[in-house]
């Protein structure tokens, strides 16, 4: 992480997150997606595979997970639930990416499992968080059957496109890192452009 343009990428999937949580997070909840948080989840993830790809060390996933968080915080409406399900879900693949992804193996059950964990792992980290430690108010109300339907049934439908997208998420970084190598002056200045872009149209909508 001693690399200034590895903390460049994190900030760019942290952004690129977090615009996905302003904008396609408010219109589904305002329109009442369903499984809207299932969809997020699922964005996050490939955004969370990308950057892995790219910038496989300890850590980098919790940062990304901060960034976008820090990013909703800011542009959004700051409803503490939806702040805490999206830095979760970065800490949560940080470990299960540091666990089973350190050697960038080709094959693909180290992807699965990286995203069914995380998916269940945040899931039921959030799920529980919030209704028997935090106890905010909806999720006291719903209870126990909230809580279960939350990380079972909200958690399955994400762990089964978490199958598709974190071995996708990972190829494509994976394929992008000796090209970005070759070509690291352009590529840091179009990075430094794409957060600029990102934040700069978050200010705009909020």
């Amino acid at each position: 992480m001693k690399n200034p343009r590895n903390w460049l990428w994190l900030l760019v999937f942290g952004s690129a997150w977090g615009i996905m949580e302003v904008v396609g997070g408010e219109a589904f909840f305002k329109n009442n997606v369903p499984r809207a948080s299932v969809w997020l989840t699922v964005w996050a993830l490939f955004m969370l595979a990308i950057a892995r790809g790219l910038v496989n060390k300890p850590g980098s996933s919790t940062i990304i997970g901060s960034t976008a968080t820090l990013f909703k915080l800011a542009y959004a409406a700051p409803y503490f639930c939806h702040l805490l399900g999206i830095f979760f879900i970065g800490l949560v693949f940080d470990a299960a990416a540091t666990a089973w992804l350190r050697k960038e193996k080709k094959s693909l059950l180290p992807a699965f499992l990286t995203g069914v964990v995380t998916t269940y792992g945040a899931y039921a980290l959030f799920a529980v968080t919030i209704t028997y430690i935090a106890k905010y108010g909806p999720w006291i109300s719903g209870g126990t059957p909230k809580v279960l339907n939350h990380i079972f049934v909200g958690g399955s439908l994400a762990a089964l496109a978490s199958l598709v997208v974190v071995p996708l998420g990972l190829r494509i970084g994976l394929g992008r890192e000796p090209a970005f190598g070759r070509q690291s002056k352009w590529v840091t200045a179009g990075a430094l452009v794409v957060l600029a872009v990102l934040w700069t149209v978050g200010r705009i909508i909020s």
